[in-house]
């Protein structure tokens, strides 16, 4: 046992030291996700910084989708002592004021992207349900989350083409999450490969002009609810001292129990549309919301989330660093080809039935969706 910095602050959760976890389970995980997009379909990206402590990894990831090039940067080193070092070769990321504003970086690397990037809330980080999920005896999921959209200012470069990052127009949303979930590198089946199981979920953290919506849906086989949360967010005037109004802000209004009803293209089970139905309890007005992805990224490819034999999440590449680049390009039949499983899109929301709450009707946003294994929506669908 060996202590690291962290030891020095006062934030011990259980009698070990800081550097351990209060579990053995190997897919224990501690991760940064952020995604940025310019409000169209010109270009979305999507960087991930996970620390595996029982695994001794640290990891990290970039993507971006620009028309039909999917590229991507991932790096890999061992944990180490501190794990207040979110540094990953060219990737780091600061927090310059928790649960507020970040810095996410990732500087040249040889491989065609980088970025420097601030990252302001535009809402409270709010704290999500508990994701907990117990599959043939296993605990596959045990988990917390915290969410937010907000708005970026930088510069990216793809190719050697510099992006200017201005928050007028470059939104996203951001999550921190930590405990139990599959990391990536396989284990022994045992039980489990008797049933694959089904993973039918949304993950739709919406921005509006002056508020957000946040939204989950996670159903199995059955239809039933394993997860949702549906919630309107407003920017908090309260953190402005020089604020006109302060302490106006409205409480985070709960929205009930959100009803999702995706259309997929023919034969596939890509989503080409789809609608969100909330009807706020205590008598506040039903609304239906519109959702159109308009450039999908697909997660799994390159990140580490699962189709790479060579580099998951968590995967030790030994006791060097290690940085690569990986570039594909869909209009290659055989690139389009790898293009499947979890896809992480922005999309654009639309109120469609007059009841948004401001003259901001028209968002934008994530649109997170997966329908593997058998659910009634599909009716026998492939």
């Amino acid at each position: 046992m060996t202590l690291s910095p962290l030891d020095d602050y006062p934030i011990h959760q259980a009698p070990e030291v800081m550097r351990h976890v209060t579990t053995s389970d190997r897919n224990f995980y501690d991760r940064y996700y952020f995604n940025a997009h310019g409000c169209s379909g010109e270009l979305m990206m999507i960087v991930g910084i996970g620390q595996y402590p029982n695994l001794g990894v640290t990891d990290a990831f970039a993507v971006v989708r620009r028309g039909p090039v999917h590229k991507v940067v991932r790096a890999s080193r061992e944990l180490g002592l501190d794990r207040m070092d979110t540094a990953v070769g060219p990737f780091r990321v600061e927090v310059v004021e928790g649960l507020r504003r970040l810095r996410v970086v990732l500087e040249e690397n040889g491989h065609g992207l980088s970025f420097d990037l601030a990252w302001e809330g535009a809402i409270p980080a709010q704290l999500e349900p508990p994701h907990y999920l117990r599959w043939q005896e296993r605990v596959v999921f045990d988990s917390r989350r915290l969410a937010q959209t907000g708005r970026w200012t930088g510069t990216i470069v793809v190719d050697g083409e510099r992006i200017e990052v201005t928050p007028d127009r470059w939104w996203g949303s951001r999550d921190r999450s930590w405990g139990i979930r599959p990391v990536g590198e396989p284990e022994p089946p045992g039980i489990q490969a008797k049933n694959a199981g089904t993973f039918y979920w949304l993950y739709a953290p919406m921005q509006f002009e002056d508020h957000s919506i946040l939204c989950i849906v996670q159903e199995d086989e059955k239809g039933r609810r394993l997860l949702e949360e549906a919630v309107r967010v407003w920017p908090d005037e309260m953190r402005d001292p020089g604020s006109a109004s302060p302490g106006t802000t409205p409480d985070p209004e709960y929205l009930g129990r959100p009803e999702y009803r995706p259309v997929y293209k023919e034969g596939t089970r890509e989503v080409s549309t789809a609608t969100i139905a909330f009807n706020p309890p205590g008598g506040g007005e039903p609304f239906t919301v519109r959702a159109t992805p308009i450039l999908p990224v697909h997660m799994m490819v390159g990140t580490g989330y699962g189709l790479e034999p060579e580099w998951k999440h968590g995967m030790y590449q030994g006791p060097d660093l290690k940085v690569q680049g990986v570039s594909y390009d869909t209009r290659k039949e055989e690139d389009a080809a790898r293009m499947w499983g979890m896809v992480d899109a922005v999309a654009r929301y639309e109120y469609l039935d007059g009841a948004a709450p401001t003259p901001a009707a028209t968002g934008y946003g994530l649109f997170e969706y997966w329908a593997l294994g058998p659910h009634p929506s599909f009716n026998g669908r492939p």
